[in-house]
């Protein structure tokens, strides 16, 4: 499983750089902005959570300028596959302990921590991908999952 987890957080990291460089060349762009951020602050969140660390301050809903996006994404991804490859992370079937930020409590497995997380990922950048072409974007970048695995064959 922790191959098929890097796969996907490779194809996330792939298709949020392919937003953000629209979002940089589209301009006009708060909305889109504001969904990455809430995304990307979002991966930070659970990482946390996953790797047992107290709870990270911050905004679910930051105030991050698009040109910072970028560097986010990149150190969100290397956070998590770094945290895939330490010990015992292989363990998918364990329960994660963790408060939401209403401090309610809360365990989940962490495979169904990382498919949520993937899919959150992919609903937000929909998200975005739609109001870039509201501000003016001409063609959104093929995002589908199967079109990045088949790019890799």
């Amino acid at each position: 499983m922790r191959a098929y987890f890097t796969r996907l957080l490779q194809y996330d990291h792939h298709t949020n750089l392919q937003i953000v460089d629209l979002i940089l060349k589209t301009g006009n762009t708060e909305k889109p902005v504001q969904l990455m951020a809430h995304m990307l602050a979002a991966q930070q969140i659970w990482l946390s959570r996953c790797k047992g660390e107290p709870a990270i301050g911050g905004a679910l809903w930051p105030d991050w300028p698009a040109e910072t996006l970028g560097g986010i994404i990149e150190n969100n991804y290397k956070g998590w596959i770094n945290f895939l490859n330490s010990p015992g992370a292989d363990d998918f079937n364990r329960m994660v302990s963790y408060k939401n930020l209403k401090g309610e409590g809360f365990e989940n497995t962490l495979s169904d921590i990382m498919a949520h997380l993937i899919n959150h990922g992919t609903h937000h950048r929909a998200q975005a991908g739609q109001h870039l072409l509201l501000a003016g974007a001409e063609k959104l970048p093929v995002t589908d999952y199967i079109f990045y695995i088949r790019e890799l064959h």
